[in-house]
């Protein structure tokens, strides 16, 4: 959809959530050939089924302006009040 400005951070969140709701981590993009001699758990060419609980959204704007938001899994039993 190409850059969106301002709604960029917006649009990560939502991103986040739904990740976190399907249980899916979406792939690294970009990512042809992953050194294996690196130890990192990358997500390469499809997403992939996990337990998440937790999940970091940064946002990284011009001129220093970031902003980062930590959600987490909410397992309520929708009969309790809250």
């Amino acid at each position: 959809i190409g850059h969106v400005m301002g709604a960029a951070g917006a649009l990560e969140a939502i991103a986040t959530v739904l990740s976190l709701r399907d249980q899916k981590v979406p792939p690294t993009l970009n990512v042809a050939a992953p050194d294996p001699e690196l130890p990192l758990n990358l997500v390469c060419g499809e997403a992939r089924m996990a337990a998440i609980e937790h999940a970091l959204s940064n946002s990284f704007g011009f001129g220093g302006c970031n902003g980062a938001v930590i959600f987490s899994r909410v397992n309520a039993d929708p009969g309790t009040d809250p």
